[in-house]
């Protein structure tokens, strides 16, 4: 399995494709992630296990979300079972890589307490107040916190961005898939920065009107990863076309009445149909049973129930039928 490196525009075209598969599946796409955000909220209700345990099982989640998209993209439709459809295969591999990015956080979130003091601890756990003077110092050490959280973050996320796709569709163990898919996002990293610009940018045009955009744009984020996984990992891109038209050629118009001139791959059946029917044998014993007839118009056999009959008549199909029928007329009129 190689990692592919794609160009910058790569990074646009993954969201483009990604909200052409929720466009695809509109209603079904917001019932998956809508019941994916009443989970978390009911899970939050329990304080700090539940949203560790949410954290566990999110890539399991995320998995089943994966393995929809790539059921929508062979043409199937997404179902809100695959939401849980993880949960029967890879569990533990999936947990363990939820694990892995629970500590990860947890670490990220003592550093950043260590390096804000216990001023920026008070502050913000209990609410306490600060004199000017004070508030300088904290805010700096915020500062500095918040820089070597996002440098130990983009990491983190780096290596759990692809591992739950990984981990279901190739089978690797979560350390590999996490080490795949840290590299795969570093090899692509000026995609991936355009990526991130442009999901920023609509999160905040999304929040704009009450926050309605983010219907649309949670499905299609979820969908883009998955046409992320396609381009580095398979090679593929997703079509963003619609059903395929096909293409009409208007320089073999024709103006008159005349029937078309047959194809050459028509008038070459037909050539076989003539070699056929030169070497029937009305005296053949399968003639002389009457399981096998001729039609009357290009004489090719054919079994005797399944050509239509007309005045002691056989014919092999409808229209050699009503040519006979036009046939006849034209001579009752002479």
């Amino acid at each position: 399995m190689e990692i592919r490196q794609v160009s910058a525009k790569h990074g646009w075209h993954w969201i483009a494709n990604g909200f052409h598969m929720f466009r695809k599946a509109p209603m079904i796409w917001v019932l998956v992630c809508f019941t994916l955000l009443l989970i978390a909220m009911t899970l939050a209700l329990i304080p700090m296990l539940g949203q560790f345990v949410f954290t566990l099982v999110s890539p399991v989640f995320l998995a089943g979300i994966m393995i929809g998209c790539r059921e929508q993209d062979q043409g199937k439709q997404l179902e809100i079972v695959h939401l849980f459809v993880a949960f029967k295969t890879n569990v533990a591999p999936l947990v363990t890589v939820g694990g892995i990015y629970l500590i990860g956080q947890v670490l990220i979130l003592g550093l950043v307490m260590m390096i804000g003091g216990s001023q920026m601890t008070d502050m913000l756990l209990y609410g306490k107040r600060v004199d000017e003077n004070e508030l300088m110092v904290v805010m700096d050490n915020m500062l500095t916190a918040s820089l070597v959280a996002l440098l130990f973050s983009i990491p983190l996320m780096m290596a759990a961005w692809f591992s739950p796709l990984l981990v279901v569709f190739h089978n690797l163990q979560p350390i590999p898939a996490m080490k795949k898919s840290f590299f795969a996002c570093l090899k692509n990293i000026i995609p991936f920065q355009l990526y991130g610009i442009l999901l920023i940018t609509f999160t905040i045009l999304a929040f704009m009107p009450y926050g309605a955009g983010l219907v649309i744009l949670i499905p299609t984020i979820f969908a883009s990863i998955y046409v992320s996984y396609k381009d580095i990992f398979l090679g593929e891109e997703t079509n963003i076309t619609d059903d395929y038209q096909p293409e009409t050629n208007y320089q073999k118009a024709t103006w008159s009445n005349k029937a078309d001139e047959p194809e050459p791959a028509q008038k070459e059946e037909q050539r076989e149909k003539s070699k056929r029917s030169d070497t029937y044998n009305e005296n053949s014993p399968l003639a002389a049973e009457g399981d096998i007839v001729a039609c009357d118009v290009c004489k090719i056999l054919i079994p005797k129930e399944e050509a239509i009959r007309f005045n002691g008549r056989f014919f092999c199909s409808d229209e050699h039928f009503q040519q006979y029928q036009e046939n006849m007329d034209a001579d009752i009129k002479k």
